[in-house]
């Protein structure tokens, strides 16, 4: 099965957003943050986002709630909220089968370079990660939100109200105690501990209560997810697909784009600025691919080839390309034919 690796699942991504907003992250800082996320594709499962764009949304955060920030995502994580994760808690008879499942499935939540292990000693199960990739900044959030959301999820499982008898962080944050003895309802919680882990008695022979055939379908879903999820559009795709929609529904005004891409105006324009481009070139930029493209390989006259690329009339078309090239649409549409090369700068005269 092909791992994805630097990427997390969307809902994650947009659990964690929403958490932002939450705690009072304003959202031109987390529309700032490079790489950026269009917060448009978080609605998509089979998309990626990249997991640097999570750790510093934890940072604003962590920064903005303070002590307890982690358990803020926690909170508003309801069952079903992982999406398919969630049910991988009950998917085996028992919840050391089931808990071993979901963990060995973790890349459809999260980034799957975070090592977890699930190991039975006797009476306990411990849920351990033993290799952290994330910076030491993000740590106690981060942890804080794994162990509450692994505490939760099985208590769902099982149906009973597990108290685990230890909880572990590798992070020395300990002025965070008095909220995570409320969430996890113990006081056996070490900091600066090798490993994030949390501990349970008596709990891997617990029943989940699972339908066979239906934690199969759950299991084999989970798998197919995360042999066919890709990674989400750069920042410069999501542009000029947006460039493209505004094209056909023929407003390419920088608000309308802005609308579309779910940021403000002035957030869209401070993008574009750090790209060293503006929404006009931009527009430009797109309308002369797509224009190279239908010169070469149709036979549409002027007039539909305007129309297509959004413009009001053919002149304003032939203007254009008098622009790009210092050609006629004739000599224009005629060198594009003998070039192999489609805009080639030597070949085709069009000027970049």
């Amino acid at each position: 099965m092909p791992v994805i690796t630097g990427t997390t699942s969307t809902r994650l991504a947009g659990l964690i957003r929403t958490t932002a907003l939450t705690a009072g992250v304003p959202a031109t800082e987390l529309d700032a943050i490079s790489p950026s996320v269009n917060p448009a594709v978080l609605a998509d499962d089979q998309l990626r986002v990249p997991t640097e764009w999570a750790w510093r949304a934890w940072e604003l955060i962590d920064a903005t709630a303070g002590p307890g920030s982690g358990l803020l995502a926690t909170a508003a994580a309801g069952h079903g909220g992982l999406h398919v994760w969630d049910y991988l808690f009950t998917c085996a008879p028992t919840l050391a089968e089931s808990v071993r499942i979901a963990i060995g499935l973790r890349g459809v939540v999260t980034d799957p370079g975070v090592d977890w292990v699930v190991e039975v000693d006797g009476r306990l199960l411990t849920i351990r990660e033993t290799t952290a990739i994330e910076p030491d900044g993000v740590l106690p959030p981060i942890q804080e939100f794994m162990l509450s959301i692994m505490l939760r999820r099985v208590r769902e499982a099982t149906g009973q109200r597990l108290v685990p008898v230890r909880v572990a962080f590798s992070h020395s944050a300990t002025h965070r105690y008095r909220h995570l003895v409320d969430e996890f309802g113990t006081t056996r919680i070490d900091f600066g501990a090798p490993c994030a882990e949390i501990t349970f008695l008596d709990a891997g022979d617990l029943p989940t209560g699972t339908d066979p055939y239906l934690g199969a379908m759950v299991r084999k879903y989970a798998e197919l997810l995360l042999t066919t999820s890709r990674p989400a559009p750069d920042w410069r795709t999501t542009l000029h697909d947006t460039v493209i929609g505004a094209l056909r529904d023929g407003d390419t005004s920088l608000e309308e784009a802005a609308r579309r891409l779910q940021i403000s105006p002035r957030t869209l324009q401070r993008r574009l600025y750090e790209l060293g481009t503006s929404w006009r070139q931009e527009v430009e930029s797109v309308r002369r691919d797509n224009a190279i493209q239908l010169m070469r390989h149709t036979d549409l006259p002027v007039q539909s080839v305007a129309a297509r690329l959004g413009y009001t009339d053919a002149r304003t078309l032939r203007r254009a390309i008098r622009r790009w090239s210092g050609q006629g649409v004739t000599d224009f549409r005629r060198d594009l034919r003998d070039t192999d090369s489609i805009g080639s700068p030597g070949s085709s005269g069009i000027r970049r």
